[in-house]
């Protein structure tokens, strides 16, 4: 069996960037100590996503900048422990500040630097800028290369986010969330998985964290196997709702030879038939946003 761990770190945050800087380079160490190839953090870890209830200039005012000293001490860390990190910032951005995953190898170098691309402008993120496009990665793990991408929260909701990483050729998609993982969302994630044939890992605040309930969670992917005469829960890993850190172990050869022989993915789409997905003119909203237009 050739395992990625990816270390799922469901941790409250301080109230202040330096004690979410500590605190998160810590979990980091118990991370590699557990025999993680990738500790990733939840949804905007620099400011511990503390931004409903306050006045948008007050926390758009505690962006900070992607090459600043927050994501260079993960990337010194990344490279002293010879692990992968996905850090989480409010990324000081021109016009609006971006919710965004900075995704640093084992070398301590950016993979990718990805922005949320589906914020939820119905609610406090209408403040920020949405991210451009989705990206995915070849990784150098402990256990060789791994072809990794991201979305954030929201963008689960949008099949269309998975299946691009998927198109794009992503084994596994790195999820930081702040929302409640219930029944819906956790189904949304096994879908993603199911139909593109990818693993999947959330990290998710614990419960102690206002609007959010922990479980954390990694969907493998991988629905049918030769042994079992039906299909299997691809879920490998939900956490409860107490603060810590959770290690999913994704069965990498399993899941390259399910995607060799298996019918979902990309084997059977027709794409010309999905025109109707890229014509603006049928996009009507059924709620009108009151924030970016």
């Amino acid at each position: 069996m050739n395992c990625l761990h990816i270390a799922l770190l469901q941790i409250a945050p301080g109230n202040r960037l330096e004690e979410n800087s500590e605190k998160g380079l810590s979990a980091c160490r118990k991370a590699k100590a557990m025999g993680a190839d990738i500790a990733l953090f939840p949804e905007m870890w620099s400011c511990g996503y503390q931004i409903y209830d306050r006045p948008a200039p007050e926390w758009t005012a505690e962006a900070i900048p992607a090459d600043g000293k927050f994501v260079e001490a993960f990337a010194a860390l990344a490279r002293e422990l010879d692990m992968a990190i996905g850090i989480t910032l409010l990324e000081k951005w021109n016009g609006g500040p971006r919710n965004t995953l900075v995704l640093l190898d084992r070398r301590g170098n950016r993979a990718f630097t990805y922005a949320k691309v589906h914020t939820c402008d119905f609610g406090a993120e209408w403040a920020l800028t949405p991210g451009e496009d989705f990206y995915t990665t070849e990784l150098d793990t402990a256990m060789g290369p791994v072809k990794v991408g991201a979305m954030i929260c929201f963008d689960r909701e949008f099949p269309e986010s998975a299946r691009i990483l998927m198109l794009q050729g992503a084994e596994i998609i790195l999820v930081p969330n702040a929302c409640p993982m219930e029944i819906n969302r956790l189904s949304q994630l096994r879908a993603r998985a199911y139909e593109n044939m990818v693993g999947i890992a959330t990290c998710n605040y614990p419960s102690s964290v206002p609007d959010c309930n922990g479980h954390s969670n990694a969907f493998d992917g991988v629905a049918y196997v030769p042994e079992l005469p039906v299909s299997r829960d691809t879920c490998i890993l939900e956490a409860g709702g107490e603060e810590g850190i959770y290690l999913a172990s994704f069965d990498m050869d399993r899941l390259r030879e399910y995607r060799r022989t298996e019918v979902h993915g990309n084997a059977f789409r027709r794409p010309k038939k999905y025109g109707l997905l890229l014509d603006e003119r049928v996009q009507e909203p059924f709620i009108r946003k009151e924030g970016r237009r």
